[in-house]
């Protein structure tokens, strides 16, 4: 299990969800998720983040063995996303003298979610403000659309903590025994990768701190090594290719666009590609295609025809790229069709609409099925890529 203790005043309080099958109703999670909640114990009370109704009693539990007795003094909204921010009326009207901390537009959302009167209860912060729990001080900075527009991340100057909300959180468990990167990229671009420039202006911010510890919503927290995350969220943020490498994209309704796609990933390992990843888009996980797709500099896309357009699971890819601001990148067609081939025509259109994209030539064209009149279109394409 992630090692969960920060220090002897700032406590994690969160809890493990292995029973979700779906986060935010679209994203497989095999190793669950992680709401992620701390209390910071002072001559005041602060609790960070409540966590997802599917386990505020569990949250409660630990909450209340936390305190050992004492009273939360303060509430801090960082997020009001449903997976934070749901126990906000529960927490609230259990502690009527605790205050809850927010920017202006936490308290809107909180009026959004539920019928709650905070008038004489919220602390109202903006950017660079600070508020003294006792030897702690919270210092706050608002980071709007990361990734809702609320959204702000706490400092905690005296043992050097940053609150980092969703920055910095993956998808699993905090028992789960994984890599970080790997998930926490497909968190990344499936969820903030749309905010790039906000996240950029985020970390400059952050630059500014002497940070020890990152504590985010989601995922284990963050004490060593600080730089190898830093970098890998200045990488994801800026667009920049992770790693050299291609992934084939395929979309096959027979079979015979996933052979010429496999083809043609074998001979671009063969022609000395970097790295070739291959993946099914009508059978794979869309989040782990996207994730790839963003992690390497190169992409093939291979669809058939379909109803005179393109064959929907590439559509729905193309769509999800654009929607996250895919960019910087270089790219390959290949399309299938038997009497009116219309996909790369369609790619290229959805393709070029995104910023900085290069189509390379040549379109590998397929009619049914592959053909030994392919390989020298085949082969000039792998040249135009590798």
């Amino acid at each position: 299990m992630s090692d969960t203790y920060i220090s002897e005043k700032i406590v994690y309080i969160g809890v493990d969800d292995r029973d979700i099958d779906l986060f935010e109703s679209q994203y497989v999670v095999p190793e669950g998720v992680s709401y992620n909640s701390y209390l910071i114990l002072d001559d005041k009370v602060a609790v960070m983040d409540t966590v997802d109704a599917r386990k505020l009693d569990l949250w409660f539990e630990n909450l209340k063995h936390a305190l050992d007795g004492r009273t939360p003094d303060y509430l801090v909204v960082s997020h009001m996303e449903p997976d934070h921010g749901a126990g906000v009326k529960r927490l609230v009207e259990a502690y009527p003298d605790m205050k809850v901390v927010g920017n202006a537009k936490t308290f809107a959302m909180i009026g959004q979610f539920f019928d709650l009167d905070l008038a004489e209860r919220a602390v109202t912060v903006k950017e660079g403000d600070a508020l003294s729990l006792g030897a702690h001080t919270l210092n706050f900075y608002m980071a709007p659309m990361v990734h809702w527009p609320e959204v702000m991340v706490t400092y905690e100057s005296s043992e050097k903590v940053l609150f980092s909300a969703d920055g910095f959180g993956k998808f699993g468990a905090l028992d789960a025994e994984e890599d970080w990167a790997c998930e926490a990229r497909r968190y990344y671009f499936n969820i903030v990768g749309k905010y790039g420039p906000q996240v950029q202006a985020l970390l400059k911010k952050a630059a500014a701190l002497e940070i020890a510890a990152i504590c985010p919503l989601h995922g284990p927290i963050l004490k060593e090594n600080l730089e190898y995350y830093i970098e890998k969220y200045n990488i994801w943020s800026s667009y920049e290719p992770e790693n050299q490498g291609i992934l084939v994209a395929y979309a096959s309704i027979h079979g015979h666009t996933r052979e010429a796609a496999l083809k043609l990933a074998k001979m671009l390992e063969e022609a000395g590609a970097e790295k070739v990843a291959v993946t099914d888009l009508t059978r794979d996980d869309m989040a782990e295609a996207v994730e790839d797709a963003f992690r390497y500099d190169r992409m093939v896309l291979a669809a058939c025809t379909y109803d005179g357009g393109l064959f929907p699971p590439m559509e729905d890819f193309l769509h999800h790229l654009r929607a996250k601001s895919y960019q910087k990148r270089t790219i390959g067609l290949m399309e299938n069709g038997s009497w009116a081939p219309q996909a790369a025509k369609q790619m290229r259109a959805l393709a070029e609409a995104m910023k900085d994209v290069k189509v390379v030539e040549p379109v590998v064209s397929i009619k049914s099925a592959l053909k030994e009149v392919n390989i020298p279109q085949m082969e000039a394409l792998v040249k135009a890529l590798v």
